[in-house]
């Protein structure tokens, strides 16, 4: 078999199972299955746990992060430059990671368009719609819609901006710190910011203020 005849063998094998869950994936999925049918795992119980992870006890570590930078400029000047090396002021290990800010005039927002590559040691289990293809080529194609399928509602002058991640590189979105929270500590800024607002599929932080206060 010539390179080229094997290059278009992997090609077509690629092709044939990318829409597949990784093997571990798999490997969760049958043992789940097999102690749900054995009466022994409750699958609402386990998706609830997991729901629960993914939108609240995971992205804790990020928001600390996020809240740190609102309140410290230090802090935040070396999350820009080096944002491998300042998270590890929270014992946190992510390599390859870049910071950016949303602003008054730009809005990030974070994809994977290969794979589900994802900042899990901040962020925690990444969300389904995170891996789906529909999310993953429509962010790129046509992110103002999909922003708008999230109810965030991006002015025509504010630049929407999509960052790819990869092997090589992880995003951390830092949202906009709400006004009226001038006074707010660490620990209570925290609790304002959501997995979303850290992918870029949230925006206006505000509306979370009376939850939080």
């Amino acid at each position: 078999m010539t390179k080229h005849d094997s290059d278009t063998v992997a090609g077509i094998h690629t092709a044939l199972h990318s829409h597949l869950p990784p093997e571990p994936a798999l490997r969760v999925k049958a043992l789940e299955s097999l102690l749900v049918e054995k009466g022994m795992v409750d699958s609402a119980a386990v998706d609830a746990w997991i729901e629960v992870y993914t939108e609240e006890i995971g992205p804790k570590r990020g928001a600390e992060i996020v809240a740190r930078a609102w309140v410290d400029p230090g802090f935040k000047a070396r999350l820009f430059e080096n944002g491998t090396e300042a998270v590890k002021d929270f014992g946190i290990e992510q390599e390859h990671l870049q910071v950016v800010e949303n602003t008054a005039d730009v809005h990030n927002m974070v994809v994977c368009t290969l794979c589900s590559c994802y900042p899990t040691p901040m962020l925690g289990i990444p969300p389904t719609w995170y891996k789906m293809a529909a999310y993953r080529s429509r962010a790129v194609r046509d992110p103002r819609g999909v922003l708008e399928e999230f109810g965030v509602d991006v002015a025509d002058d504010v630049e929407v901006r999509v960052w790819d991640s990869t092997a090589e590189i992880r995003y951390l979105v830092v949202p906009q710190r709400p006004a009226g929270t001038e006074d707010w500590d660490e620990p209570k800024l925290a609790r304002l910011v959501t997995r979303n607002s850290m992918i870029g599929t949230e925006r206006d932080l505000g509306r979370r203020i009376g939850e939080v206060a």
